[in-house]
């Protein structure tokens, strides 16, 4: 039978830190007001909330792209296969090429054709295109590889998240401390394998746009000061968790069900990392839809030291993962695995994968 297989993975974390105490001098404003709190009081309750102590930041010079090459290039070269084979270049984002101090984005060409173009693909039937899905792009761009190999349209293909997250947020709305900058990708080839072999065996995908469209879009800044004209990323962070809450559990559920996999034989929960509380909050919610316990070891997580870079998240914690850099998780061949994301739409969608 043939399935959808991940032979590669890559990844690129900034190496520009920025810990917790970079905005403990920070003004916080809400409805255009500033917030009462003393800012060190307001960035260790959010550290109590999220789990992030740090997060990482792309370089002045650095485009969304041009990280996203940088972990291609990675992922290309730990399948071994030959870029010229490529058939779909996925890449997902959510704003594009920003650059620094000029919150205007820039997606002509796109960054898909931008980061073929890096990678010095020459091959015109290597097809690369955006998709805009919120955080749940990349894992989005997988299940569209998977229906392109279905239809006997592709072979193989890229998928690339990337995200300079640091370049349209608003600097005193406290939601600014949760995003990051970085970028994951992977290869997937369509595969011969056996019907206990490796591949992609389920997916699940939602789209709510009624109340739910709002939760996360763009909005001025909650300083009352700045230029009304400028948008940065805004997010009803209430709405939101509730709303994930509520959907996710359920999507995860629809996936595993329908792969035929007993969620006992699930090994590892790859969760988009948005809130360390609200990511266990979800997986408790899984686990007792089949009234069972979570287990203590079944969800890696990298947002505390690496916060929430949208697109980026998923790729480059299997990355890690998957090479034995986040103690003590680790893959073994045959390991059932879930991969799950909730995002601006608000879109959900889950992936149960055999590794």
């Amino acid at each position: 039978m043939l399935r959808s297989v991940i032979t590669g993975s890559g990844s690129y974390i900034p190496e520009n830190i920025q810990a917790n105490e970079a905005f403990a001098q920070h003004q916080f404003y809400a409805n255009g007001r500033q917030l009462p709190q003393d800012a060190t009081e307001i960035v260790k309750k959010f550290k109590s909330i999220t789990g992030i102590e740090e997060r990482r930041y792309a370089f002045d010079d650095q485009l969304a792209s041009d990280i996203g090459s940088i972990a291609a290039k990675a992922a290309i070269a730990d399948s071994g296969a030959n870029p010229e084979t490529i058939d779909q270049l996925i890449l997902a984002h959510n704003f594009g090429n920003v650059l620094l101090d000029n919150i205007q984005s820039v997606a002509v060409p796109s960054l898909a054709c931008l980061v073929k173009h890096q990678l010095g693909i020459s091959n015109p039937a290597c097809v690369a295109y955006d998709i805009l899905f919120g955080c749940p792009g990349w894992l989005q761009g997988l299940i569209q590889a998977d229906a392109f190999f279905k239809a006997g349209i592709a072979k193989k293909a890229l998928i690339v998240g990337t995200e300079t997250l640091s370049r349209v947020i608003d600097q005193y709305d406290r939601d600014s401390m949760i995003f990051s900058d970085g970028a994951g990708a992977v290869v997937v080839e369509y595969q011969e394998t056996t019907a206990d072999g490796p591949g992609l065996l389920s997916a699940s995908v939602q789209t709510h746009t009624l109340e739910e469209v709002n939760y996360i879009n763009m909005g001025i800044s909650s300083y009352p000061g700045c230029d009304p004209r400028t948008r940065y990323i805004k997010m009803n962070g209430r709405k939101v968790y509730e709303y994930a809450l509520t959907h996710v559990p359920l999507a995860m559920k629809d996936c595993i069900d329908k792969s035929g996999v007993p969620i006992t034989a699930i090994k590892k929960i790859f969760i988009h990392q948005a809130n360390e509380k609200m990511d266990e909050a979800i997986i408790e919610r899984l686990y007792q839809l089949y009234d069972l316990p979570a287990p203590g070891d079944v969800m890696p997580m990298s947002i505390q030291w690496l916060g929430n870079s949208s697109v980026a998240t998923i790729p480059t914690l299997y990355d890690l993962v998957r090479k034995n850099k986040i103690q003590p998780h680790h893959l073994l061949p045959g390991d059932v695995i879930l991969f799950a994301s909730v995002g601006a739409g608000m879109n959900i969608n889950a992936v149960c994968y055999r590794y």
